[in-house]
């Protein structure tokens, strides 16, 4: 595990969907620079499993069950968190699903929860808590999680790929706007990453093989390491004039797609 000093001693920082995957390790990520966590999912199983481990990392983890499509959740969970630490530094926007399937074949219930729970959801969290920043005159982070097709359209996954791109517009958009009050919005995009929600791909051995040639540094992402110094330095004081920016952590691929 990485070291970072404590850059993130005394701050507190909410990562959505945080109970596995990228979520879990940017989590955990940010309570080894000494932030204190909020983790956020629907499974309290997995709520109290996260929290142990960001807590053994000497900080506290403050467990929330959240629903990023629902606008009551969102305001319940930044309700709780402000009444057990005053305060909000740090937003991660990660919660996430995809529905892989050809455009033609994709109902209109699966396209509105890919959206809603990707792009909505995004701009629902990060409305609630930049009321809280700019109430308290806080120095605000918020991090939106992109991807690949933040940038390049990919075939199969539309709602996806539509809710990411959006994603980077609507980082842009936020950071124009609440750049008076010190807080910054930045995105990052991860390349390719085993986790639970690229399983599928990763289980298919001629793909791996085809996508490790095209990713310059020849390996797909480790979710417990690869975003860790991102999401800690765009967290923290080191990134105070850095806003608006789409930051592409994926080995090289993106400029390999050229």
């Amino acid at each position: 595990m990485y070291s970072y000093n404590k850059l993130l001693k005394d701050k507190v920082a909410i990562v959505t969907g945080s109970t596995r995957g990228l979520g879990k390790g940017m989590a955990v990520a940010l309570a080894e620079a000494g932030a204190d966590v909020v983790i956020t999912g629907r499974t309290e199983e997995a709520l109290n499993e996260v929290s142990q481990e960001v807590r053994e990392k000497g900080v506290e983890a403050f467990p929330v069950k959240l629903d990023v499509t629902d606008p009551v959740s969102i305001q319940n969970m930044v309700d709780k968190v402000v009444d057990k630490f005053s305060r909000i530094d740090i937003l991660v926007n990660n919660a996430g699903t995809i529905v892989r399937k050809p455009a033609v074949e994709v109902t209109l219930e699966e396209w509105e929860r890919v959206i809603n729970t990707i792009l909505r959801g995004a701009f629902l969290c990060s409305q609630k808590v930049a009321k809280v920043m700019i109430e308290k005159k806080i120095k605000g982070k918020i991090i939106n999680i992109g991807s690949e097709t933040s940038r390049f359209g990919i075939s199969g996954i539309i709602a996806y790929v539509a809710a990411k791109g959006g994603i980077a517009q609507l980082t842009r958009g936020l950071a124009l706007e609440w750049a008076e009050y010190n807080i910054c919005v930045n995105c990052i995009a991860p390349g390719y990453f085993k986790t639970a929600q690229t399983m599928p791909l990763f289980s298919d051995e001629e793909w791996v093989k085809w996508v490790r040639k095209r990713i310059p540094m020849g390996r797909e992402g480790n979710a417990d390491k690869d975003l860790n110094g991102t999401v800690v330095f765009l967290s923290s004081d080191a990134s105070d004039y850095i806003t608006g920016q789409i930051i592409f952590v994926d080995g090289g691929l993106s400029s390999s797609l050229f």
